[in-house]
């Protein structure tokens, strides 16, 4: 067993960080790092997967993480159209009411002119409530505004929450900051809380095989820094 110089400067930090650590635990750490492995855990599932990645593409392949769907999108309803015949013109800002776009446009009117921020006309204190009325068809087409159609768009849903987003990198991104964990490989082993993914599983109990740890320790065996550990996880074995 090959194990670089590089990660031996981790594994002597992580030793001396966790003197009491045995030799499973430091083999299982020296896993995570050559191997790259990065478990997580499912928090909805209760299982835990040999990463990030490996969980995102398993729900995509089953369909379990996000959905396409079209929502329609509604523009503002006109405030004047074609068969309008009055309005209801506030002089501060243009604000207009239709008598057939609004139940009680003479009603909306005062409401409007009188909590509207740019009337600054006081009659003793009180707000003025001024409004312009027009029946003349030449003055109502000038408030004619052709209404946009409604819109059907493509977005994406949660498989998780049913919550909508604009993209499945939206999605994916919200499920990896609010329905995963990471989780230490040298915790996975011991845990019994949840359940390992099975392609995950048969890696764990492939590589911690008597041998292989064996093979692991005969490697730093053969460094003077790691002498005193090797010694140490003896000893353990010796009197366990």
């Amino acid at each position: 067993m090959q194990i670089s110089e590089n990660l031996k400067e981790e594994l002597l930090k992580f030793l001396k960080k966790n003197k009491k650590a045995d030799v499973v635990t430091t083999y299982l750490f020296f896993l995570e790092k050559k191997l790259k492995i990065n478990p997580i855990l499912f928090i909805r599932e209760k299982k835990i997967y040999q990463s990030k990645e490996e969980l995102i593409r398993f729900l995509e392949d089953q369909g379990k993480l996000w959905r396409e769907t079209e929502i329609k999108i509604q523009f503002q309803k006109e405030s004047v159209n074609e068969q309008t015949t009055k309005i209801y013109i506030c002089p501060f800002t243009g604000k207009v009411f239709g008598n057939n776009t609004h139940p009680n446009p003479q009603d909306a009117i005062y409401d409007w002119v009188s909590n509207c921020p740019e009337n600054t006309e006081r009659v003793d204190g009180i707000r003025v409530k001024r409004f312009f009325v027009s029946e003349d068809p030449e003055v109502i087409a000038n408030y004619i505004v052709k209404r946009r159609e409604p819109i059907t768009k493509t977005v994406f849903s949660s498989a998780v929450t049913g919550k909508l987003f604009n993209s499945k990198a939206a999605v994916i991104d919200d499920f990896t900051r609010n329905q995963i964990k990471n989780i230490p490989l040298i915790e996975v082993p011991s845990q019994n809380r949840f359940e390992i993914e099975g392609g995950f599983l048969v890696v764990i109990q492939e590589k911690l095989q008597e041998e292989k740890i064996s093979s692991f320790v005969e490697e730093l065996s053969e460094s003077p820094k790691f002498t005193s550990f090797v010694e140490g996880w003896m000893e353990e074995e010796a009197t366990g």
